[in-house]
C-alpha cells in the first residue's frame, strides 16, 4: 500500500484587493450570518470498521500499497499482504507498477503456501476490485471485504504494518534497482516475522502467532 497535502488556500477577492460578489461575507466587510455547524463525519455505527474480525491465523487477510523510489526517481510499488490475525506478513511484492494480474499471481503464491483466507480486506483501488481478482475471489471461496473510500482506519492492521515498514525500511534506505529494493524488503520481512516480538501477540513474534495450537 507521501506526505499529505491540504488543499490550497482559497483566496478571498481578486488580486487588485477588491472582493469579488461571490467572497466571503467577511471579506467584503459585511456581517456574517449564523449557519449551522457541520457535523463531524462519524465512523460507521453498523460496525464496518471491526467487521470480519479475524478469530484465528489465515481468516482475514489484508493488502495495501505503498510508494517510494529508487536513486534515479523512478517509482517503486509495493505490494504488503498481512494476516490479521497473526500480523505475519504474507509477501512484499515490488516492483515499477503492479497491477491486478499481479495482485493475483502473489495471491495464487500465497495460497499454494496457505489456506485461502475468508475475507481479504483491502481499499477500493483498481487493482483490487478489478475483474481478475474478483474472478480469483469467487474460484478461491474468498470475500473481498472493501474498505469505505476514505476510511483508511478500516484498514488498521495494513496501516499500522505500513507505518512500522516505512519508518524502519523505506525511510531508512536509498534503493538503486528494484532487486535491490526486493532484497531489502523480503530481508526485512524475515525479521519482522521471526524477530520481532509483539505486545498484541503476547510477547510471541508473528511467526509464532501464527503456528497452530497445540492439542
Amino acid at each position: 500500500m507521501g506526505p499529505a497535502h491540504g488543499p490550497p488556500p482559497v483566496a478571498a477577492g481578486r488580486l487588485d484587493g477588491e472582493p469579488q460578489a461571490g467572497a466571503p461575507a467577511l471579506a467584503r466587510g459585511e456581517p456574517a450570518a449564523a449557519h449551522p455547524r457541520k457535523q463531524k463525519r462519524a465512523r460507521p455505527a453498523d460496525g464496518s470498521v471491526r467487521r470480519h474480525q479475524a478469530e484465528h491465523p489465515h481468516q482475514v487477510w489484508a493488502m495495501d500499497f505503498q510508494f517510494d523510489a529508487t536513486a534515479d526517481g523512478r517509482r517503486l510499488k509495493f505490494l504488503n499482504v498481512i494476516d490479521e490475525h497473526s500480523r505475519l506478513c504474507l509477501a512484499i511484492r515490488v516492483g515499477r507498477r503492479c497491477k491486478s494480474r499481479d495482485v493475483v499471481a502473489v495471491l495464487e503464491e500465497l495460497t499454494s503456501l496457505y489456506p485461502a483466507p475468508a475475507f481479504i480486506r483491502s481499499d477500493n483501488g483498481p487493482e483490487f476490485i478489478a475483474h481478475a481478482l474478483k474472478r480469483w475471489s469467487e474460484n478461491s471461496g474468498t470475500t473481498t471485504a472493501y474498505i469505505e473510500p476514505g476510511s483508511p482506519w478500516q484498514n488498521g492492521f495494513a496501516e499500522s504494518f505500513n507505518s512500522r515498514f516505512r519508518d524502519e525500511l523505506l525511510n531508512t534506505e536509498l534503493f538503486t534497482t528494484v532487486s535491490e529494493a526486493q532484497t531489502l524488503a523480503d530481508r526485512w520481512r524475515w525479521e519482522y516475522n521471526t524477530l520481532r516480538p509483539h505486545s498484541a501477540l503476547q510477547g510471541r513474534t508473528p511467526l509464532e502467532a501464527a503456528q497452530p495450537a497445540a492439542a
